[in-house]
């Protein structure tokens, strides 16, 4: 399957399928030809996962960062780019993510940021990494401020998702990777019911191809259409960090927009925009993915509300992306009053 994201300056494809990392070496050597070395940018953990066979016909160099989160640092983006310099990698070589969101997010940005810009290919191989973080050219890591607040756009000349590398997941990594796909499933209307006989392709393919059509319509996030994408990730983003700091096991991503969806839901209905039934609606598709929709843990409602005020959507106000009549739109100015009392009563519920 391939799905392309046809930007007018940089158009790439997204490919889909069964053991399509081998067909990175080939689009070096054709689309490429000045690399001479392809620097891989991973884990430990997953260099020694069983598919992890890369064979390029250009020198290869591994460069180990963190599993997970705390690879989206400034530190692990100092470091990576330090031994890109040492080992002279040069503005026609090519940096190569292999790994799950966190590390295709550090690989893209060093790729953006070194030399001032080289080409970085993305091989996402966990759900989150393949049906949104390796697609759209957003790359960041975090801060002690908030996720994803240092960062640049940076396209990738292409991504491989290749659904072996899924097979080697965790349940819950492979469950909480569907909160991103629970987050389009709802931004395109779609119910309960239809989610039907679909397997794990079709939900990542699905996936991919509205985060490419958004994309495509609102590159560098100037419509309002690509913002949308945040949908369940401004609660999802502040718990998140706050659970980071506590206990880096504690809460996946995906899990944090789970919970993110579902408040965003009850925010919605408190503010008049939608009725008891897209709530239903929204916990029935969470339930479905069996993913959570409840805080479990204490969080500090101020220490909340003040990251969520720090989101990159928001310009000195409280932004959220929010149900209503005419669909999912961005709504800004909301009332922090109205946002806290939601807060408390998601948290004790």
């Amino acid at each position: 399957m391939r799905i392309p994201v046809n930007l007018r300056d940089a158009p790439y494809d997204v490919i889909l399928g069964d053991g399509v990392r081998h067909d990175v070496s080939a689009f070096i050597t054709q689309h490429l030809p000045r690399a001479r070395v392809a620097v891989i940018i991973t884990s430990p953990e997953i260099r020694r996962q069983p598919w992890f066979d890369f064979s390029f016909a250009v020198e290869t160099v591994v460069i180990e960062v963190a599993d997970g989160e705390a690879a989206k640092t400034l530190s692990s983006l100092e470091a990576v780019c330090e031994e890109l310099a040492q080992r002279h990698v040069s503005r026609h070589d090519v940096i190569v993510g292999v790994g799950g969101g966190a590390i295709t997010d550090l690989a893209g940005f060093a790729a953006a940021v070194y030399l001032r810009g080289v080409a970085v290919l993305q091989v996402p191989t966990s759900v989150v990494g393949q049906v949104d973080a390796a697609i759209g050219g957003k790359t960041a890591v975090n801060i002690a401020a908030g996720k994803n607040l240092v960062g640049a756009f940076h396209q990738p000349a292409g991504v491989w998702c290749d659904s072996e590398t899924l097979v080697t997941l965790s349940g819950r990594e492979r469950i909480a990777g569907m909160g991103e796909v629970a987050k389009c499933w709802l931004l395109e209307g779609r119910s309960r019911a239809a989610l039907g006989d679909a397997t794990l392709s079709d939900f990542i393919e699905v996936s991919v191809a509205l985060k490419a059509r958004i994309v495509v319509a609102d590159e560098f996030e100037q419509s309002g259409e690509r913002a949308l994408l945040n949908y369940g990730h401004t609660l999802g983003h502040a718990i998140e960090l706050v659970a980071l700091d506590r206990d880096a096991d504690e809460l996946r991503h995906g899990e944090a927009v789970g919970i993110g969806l579902a408040f965003a839901a009850r925010l919605a209905r408190a503010l008049g925009r939608v009725d008891e039934g897209v709530v239903d609606q929204t916990d029935a598709v969470l339930d479905f993915f069996q993913l959570p929709r409840r805080l479990s843990g204490h969080f500090d409602v101020d220490e909340l509300l003040s990251a969520m005020s720090r989101d990159k959507k928001a310009h000195h106000n409280l932004t959220l992306v929010l149900d209503g009549a005419a669909g999912c739109e961005v709504v800004a100015d909301i009332d922090p009053q109205v946002v806290r009392e939601v807060l408390e009563q998601f948290q004790e519920a």
